[in-house]
């Protein structure tokens, strides 16, 4: 198979307009044909070709739509990818996966009961500086890893009004929505923790979702902290890399987020996902005996690689790498979690 695939996109709020659609557009052999909005027609003004429909069916009936992305509020995730895969859809859906570990399980066995792709955009994974993380790391250049800590601050002291993630409901709060990403990288990094403990906090006053996370994730001899805050206006750094031979330090996020919002795409702009040579990393090693002590490149990132990934599965058989397994188990990781900060200890990892 060569031919384009055509995408129904479900959700033009932040996470479809800035997120989703841009990125299957930046994809060649991807179409997106259809988005379900049910205010506007604001993805007009950019993809002037899409039909945008107000009714979810009007993408699932429909037998030119192969792959179906959802970009809706956490709580409608789970019925939305269950009534996709029952149409017989391809289907990504954005993270958090589902609110919980059983939902999630649910959708894995139904995507296998139709054999059709099931994939979590866990576009992070192709963040410029976890890019560069994963070749730290690959290459030994700290030596054996002891500490690893990653960080997803910003500065937001006003709770945003009428915003979903900002209510009491299941799904909401940071740890569903940036602790997501950093759990998830941890995943691809180093597997399964052996234990979690969290400390979860609402920071700022009239908060109702929580707004501060500390997680430790314990990997025996290695100590994985994961940590947000809203209230971070005086950011440290991104990602630390202790080892047995040296450390690594990386300042700064990833640009594409910005460059998004701005409006600017892999597309319409040269030199996509590249970092200012100033917020390269700082590697500081005695690796072989060889001291060294500077900046490290770092890899541009490619969130568009996500949807390169969803075509090439479906059309070329490659394999999947953002696996819904994984999503399920970064979705374990936070109920389990949140039952370590009631419970004011460590909770041992299960499924």
């Amino acid at each position: 198979m060569n031919h384009q695939l055509n995408v129904g996109l479900i959700g033009f709020g932040m996470s479809g307009r800035v997120f989703h659609a841009p990125m299957i557009n930046a994809v060649s052999k991807l179409r997106l044909a259809k988005v379900v909005e049910r205010q506007k027609e604001e993805s007009k003004r950019t993809y002037p070709w899409v039909e945008v429909v107000k009714d979810i069916d009007d993408v699932l009936n429909d037998e030119a739509i192969d792959v179906v992305a959802i970009a809706t509020p956490n709580s409608s995730h789970f019925e939305l990818t269950k009534r996709a895969l029952l149409a017989g859809k391809h289907t990504v859906v954005d993270k958090p996966f589902t609110i919980n570990s059983h939902e999630a399980q649910q959708l894995i066995d139904l995507a296998n009961q139709t054999n059709k792709l099931l994939s979590v955009f866990q576009n992070r994974r192709w963040d410029s500086s976890f890019k560069t993380i994963q070749q730290v790391i690959n290459l030994n250049l700290v030596g054996e890893l002891v500490e690893y800590e990653a960080h997803f601050d910003r500065f937001k002291n006003q709770i945003k009004q009428n915003a979903w993630r900002e209510t009491s409901e299941l799904g909401s709060g940071v740890l569903y929505d940036l602790g997501t990403h950093l759990i998830d990288q941890a995943q691809v990094l180093f597997g399964l923790p052996k234990w979690i403990t969290a400390d979860i906090r609402t920071q700022r006053k009239g908060g109702v979702a929580d707004d501060s996370f500390e997680l430790i994730l314990d990997y025996n001899q290695l100590k994985v902290t994961l940590k947000s805050g809203m209230l971070i206006r005086e950011t440290g750094a991104s990602f630390i890399l202790h080892g047995t031979e040296g450390s690594f330090i990386k300042y700064g996020l990833d640009p594409q987020e910005d460059a998004l919002k701005r409006g600017e795409t892999p597309l319409n702009t040269q030199n996509w996902g590249q970092e200012p040579e100033e917020e390269w990393g700082l590697l500081n090693t005695q690796l072989k005996g060889l001291h060294y002590r500077g900046k490290i490149e770092t890899i541009a990132g490619s969130y568009q690689s996500f949807y390169q990934n969803i075509y090439d599965v479906i059309a070329n058989d490659q394999e999947l790498i953002v696996k819904p397994e994984e999503a399920r188990n970064t979705i374990r990781i936070i109920e389990l979690a949140f039952e370590s900060n009631r419970q004011k200890r460590s909770i041992e990892f299960s499924l």
